[in-house]
Parts: structure tokens; sequence; C-alpha cells
């Protein structure tokens, strides 16, 4: 196979392009999914039935269909009631944030009910509203719990973004496409593109093991 390193050579200020939206739109992603998964987790987790209905409703349904049909709905549909003409990187970012806000609310739930229902009965002996126990007790227990899955979510929303190239967002994978597209060669494009993501991907799970060490030797102490 005759792999021609001038199409990566000349593509390479867009796929460094494209990593910058790769990693905004995952960022920005997670760290709404992030808020809006806690508070679904703690809806879910009422007493009321009547108010856990529509959180799992929301669960179901995100965790139930594909991503890619959420976000052809979503920039299709959603985004064009708000702005004119629909854009891309918007839908992108809104949709990985609904979709992920799911998938990290039975994160949170699952580490949040981890946590022994001694600490918060012996938080509410002390005087403590229940929210304020939740708050100081309850949630930073279950946070270090709960970071090994938020990591590998990420690197789960890292990759999945690249569903954006059928919106036309100018992220990795999009410029993969286009290179693929204009020199009509698939192997040094998407072996270009499926290596980056390799490099994001492992440093990811590197960072996050790390961090996960951190917080078991700071336990111990």
């Amino acid at each position: 196979m005759d792999f021609r390193f001038d199409i990566v050579t000349d593509y390479m200020p867009f796929f460094l392009q494209g990593l910058k939206v790769t990693l905004g739109v995952s960022l920005a992603g997670v760290l709404a999914g992030l808020i809006l998964g806690l508070f679904i987790a703690l809806g879910k987790m009422s007493t009321n039935r009547w108010v856990r209905l529509p959180f799992n409703i929301y669960i179901n349904i995100f965790r139930g269909t594909p991503l890619l049909v959420q976000l052809l709905i979503i920039h299709f549909g959603v985004v064009p009631l708000f702005m004119t003409p629909s854009n891309p990187v918007v839908s992108l970012v809104i949709g990985l944030s609904l979709n992920a806000a799911a998938y990290i609310a039975e994160i949170f739930r699952a580490g949040i009910q981890s946590i022994d229902k001694g600490q918060m009965e012996a938080a509410r002996s002390l005087g403590m509203t229940r929210v304020q126990a939740m708050k100081l007790v309850i949630l930073p227990q279950a946070f270090k719990r709960v970071i090994p899955p938020l990591g590998n979510e990420f690197i789960v929303l890292l990759k999945e973004s690249s569903l954006g190239s059928v919106l036309a967002a100018p992220e990795l994978m999009y410029w993969g496409r286009a290179a693929a597209g204009q020199y009509i060669r698939v192997w040094e494009p998407y072996l270009t593109v499926a290596l980056i993501y390799l490099v994001l991907t492992l440093s990811l799970t590197y960072l996050m093991n790390y961090v996960e060490r951190r917080l078991s030797t700071d336990d111990q102490r």
C-alpha cells in the first residue's frame, strides 16, 4: 500500500483545528452533562413517584435511542426554533450534553446510593437539613466513588463527538471525511484521525487513573 504522507501534511492544520473543536464540544458536553445529570439523579431519587416519573422518562429516552438520531432531531427540529440557520456546533453541544446527562445521572445515583444510610442519619442528628447533609456529607463522598465511571463517560463522549461530522460540525472527523473526499483516499485521513483519537483517549485514561490513585492515597492517610 502506497501511504501518501503529503495528504496528512496538507491537512494537518485542518486536523488540528478540528481537534480544538472536538475537545471544546466534548468538554462543554461533559460539564453541562455533569450539572444536568446531578439534578436528574436527585430528582430520580425523590420519594414521590410523580416527581420521579419525568426523570425516569428522560433517562429511558436518551439511553434507549441512538445518539445519531438525537443529534438529527435536535439539529433539524429543535435548534431551528431558536436560531436560523441551525448551527451544527451548537446542535452537537446540546445533543452531547443531553445524552451524557442521562448516563451521568445513573452514575451519580449509584454513587449516592452506595453511601451508607447511616451517614445521612448521623448528619441529620447533628441538626443538618436534608439538603445540607446531601451537600456537605453525602455528595463529597459519592463524588470520589463516581470519578472512574465519569472518566469513562468523558472518553465515550469524546469519541461520540465524531458524529458531529454528519451535521457538518467542523470537528476532527469532519476534516477526515473532507480529506478522504478530496483525494479519494481513505487510509491516510482516517488512520490519522484514528491515531489522534487514540492518543486523546489513552491520555485521558492515564489522567483518570492518576486521579483515582491520588484519591485512594488520600483516603488511606
